[in-house]
This record gives C-alpha cells, sequence and structure tokens, in this order.
C-alpha cells in the first residue's frame, strides 16, 4: 500500500495546485487520488470504461416477494446487451462498452450478445434450502474475478451491474447478517413492491436469519445461503480489481452489498471500489456507514434503476472532475498567490 498511499497523497497535491480554494471540488479530489491511485498513476484515467452488467434469477421469488416472475430477468439482459434498456443508453452517450453476462438466468436458452457463464439455472429458494452450493458459490466468485482480469487488459475502468428479478431480497438477507440487523431494518421495497408483498419480503428474510444464524455465520457462509449468483460474481469482480489494478464504479444497493462481503472476505478490497449514488434501499445506507465515511455516495438522486445505471452516470461526473485536474489554470500561471494549507 506504500506505492497506492505514495500515488494518492502527490494527486492530493496536484489539487492542490490548481487555481481554485483547496479542496473545493469536494469528494471528487479525494475519488480522483484514489482512482489514480488504484491505477499507478498520478494521472488517472477513465477513458476507456466497460460496463459489467451480471444476470442471475434467485429462487426465493416462490415465495412472491417480487411484482415481476423471474421470465423478466432474461428479457431485460436481451434488451440491456441490444443497448435498449436505461442504462444501455446512458452507457452509449458516453462511449462506455456494455458487457452483459449470464452468471444464472432460468433459461438454457442462448440470449443474444449475453456472454454465457452460467453457473445454473438460477438459485435455489433459500427458504428450503442454501441458496447455492460451496462450489456453485466458488465458480461465481472465479467468474467474476475473470471478468475483471480481462476488463484489466482493456478498460481504465469498470462499472459494476446487475439484473436479477428477486436480488433486493437476496441482498437485504445478505446485509442482515453481515451487519446483524433484523428484516426490517434491511427490506426495502425494491423495484416497487406493495405493502403486502414488502410484508412478506421482510417474513422471508427473517425466517432465513434464524434458518441459518445469519449474524454468526462467515461471509461465504452467508453468500451461500441466502445469496444469489450475481451478487457472487460481484464479489469476484471485486477481489479481481484488488489484485489486477482496475477501479471499479458501483451502483447501488446489490452492489454495495457484494462491496461489503469482499470486504469481509479480502480486507483492503474496498481501496479499489468507488461509490456512486445513494441508493433508496434502507440496506445502502447502512453498509455505507459501516464502510466508513469515504464510502458516501456523492449523488444523491434517490434513484432505483440498477443495471448499473449509478455507476453509468458517476462516471460521466468523475470525467468531468479529471478535465479540472489535468487542464484548469494552475496557482503558478494564474496570477494568484498559491493558496497555503494551515498547518497549525
Amino acid at each position: 500500500m506504500n506505492r497506492y498511499n505514495e500515488i494518492y497523497n502527490q494527486i492530493k497535491h496536484n489539487w492542490d495546485c490548481v487555481a481554485k480554494p483547496l479542496d473545493s471540488m469536494g469528494r471528487f479530489e479525494e475519488l480522483t487520488a484514489k482512482i489514480g491511485a488504484i491505477q499507478n498513476s498520478v494521472y488517472p484515467k477513465l477513458d476507456k470504461i466497460c460496463l459489467l452488467v451480471l444476470c442471475a434469477d434467485n429462487g426465493i421469488v416462490e415465495e412472491g416477494v417480487s411484482q415481476s416472475g423471474q421470465e423478466v430477468t432474461s428479457i431485460c439482459a436481451k434488451n440491456i446487451a441490444a443497448g435498449k434498456s436505461a442504462a444501455g443508453v446512458m452507457a452509449a452517450s458516453l462511449g462506455i462498452d456494455v458487457r452483459v453476462v449470464d452468471l444464472g438466468i432460468a433459461t438454457m436458452d442462448e440470449i443474444p450478445n449475453v456472454n454465457n457463464r452460467k453457473i445454473r439455472a438460477g438459485t435455489r429458494n433459500f427458504i428450503k434450502e442454501p441458496a447455492m452450493t460451496s462450489d456453485e458459490c466458488k465458480r461465481a466468485v472465479q467468474a467474476g474475478m475473470e471478468l475483471a482480469e480481462e476488463c484489466s487488459k482493456k478498460y481504465d475502468a469498470i462499472c459494476i451491474g446487475e439484473m436479477g428479478i428477486g436480488n433486493t431480497t437476496t441482498s437485504a438477507a445478505v446485509a442482515a447478517g453481515l451487519l446483524g440487523l433484523n428484516a426490517e431494518e434491511v427490506c426495502g421495497r425494491g423495484a416497487g413492491l406493495s405493502d403486502g408483498g414488502l410484508s412478506r419480503k421482510i417474513s422471508v428474510v427473517s425466517q432465513a436469519i434464524k434458518k441459518y444464524n445469519l449474524s454468526d455465520s462467515s461471509a461465504l457462509k452467508i453468500l451461500e445461503c441466502v445469496g444469489g449468483f450475481d451478487i457472487a460474481g460481484m464479489v469476484g469482480v471485486y477481489l479481481g480489481a484488488k489484485k489486477y489494478g482496475i477501479p471499479v464504479i458501483l451502483d447501488g444497493a446489490i452492489s454495495m452489498t457484494a462491496a461489503l462481503l469482499s470486504e469481509k472476505i479480502d480486507s483492503g478490497t474496498e481501496n479499489f471500489l468507488i461509490p456512486s449514488h445513494k441508493s433508496r434501499e434502507p440496506l445502502a445506507q447502512k453498509i455505507c456507514a459501516k464502510l466508513g465515511t469515504e464510502f458516501t455516495p456523492v449523488i444523491d438522486g434517490t434513484m432505483a434503476l440498477g443495471e448499473g445505471s449509478g455507476a453509468v452516470i458517476m462516471t460521466g461526473v468523475l470525467r468531468t472532475a479529471l478535465e479540472v485536474y489535468n487542464n484548469a489554470v494552475k496557482f503558478e500561471d494564474s496570477g494568484v498567490t498559491q493558496y497555503k494549507r494551515n498547518t497549525k
């Protein structure tokens, strides 16, 4: 971490040389310094970006915790891959490549332009049995690590997204276990649950907490018992980001849940992750608080779209901040005396 810290501090110093009030770009000074530290360069780049959208179905949908059926996941995956979804349109406007990956969609049909790395056609209903076996969980994590390695050879950063009906329920159950919270504290309405649907979701997560003793289980065991292949794949991407030195720009609640999982599995992984927006899901704020103030999202748009939409928006904002870092006039050329920090 010595080199990481050295570059981070150098970029912060370079920001001080830009002709503006010290720290006036706020969190963007910290985040761009973090990106440069990850990339091992005092000149951070976000020119070539890949939006990875990990797709998988969740057996817990059988319990009526979602307003849609599993068939919607494959339809949405097809639309995302075709560039027709909200995130796809956003990504195209910024020149971001979109790569959709099937880790566990509940169909054996090939989906056009979707990378098939299917572990299984959806997880199991975790009220009846663990969502995945230990081997399936490891394979999903490994698939994510391989995706991170592939992206590190071609891109400056990864935007992460997901698609999977029922995955706000799986992420709520995972978060409850990791944070030692009850179901009411972590369950939200997801894509728009009715009051009855939310009650069923809370009941399901409550049962899972007791069934698997989640608050006293390891991170991997929690993931196996109540997680999803999309979440496991994200964990792998984050672990791979640390291994291969590529920043990952997060999205909302599901990607934040995977962030906490990966930090529990391999401490220091969070240093390679960039927060984006404040999700409406209650678990997101609690995870941010657990990871620390530097993980507080800078965008508060009350979004709940998924697909990596928040990560894509954040990329555009970060690119603008980097334009200031790279091109704004420096104090030495501005005719204004360099501002000094008060060291007292």
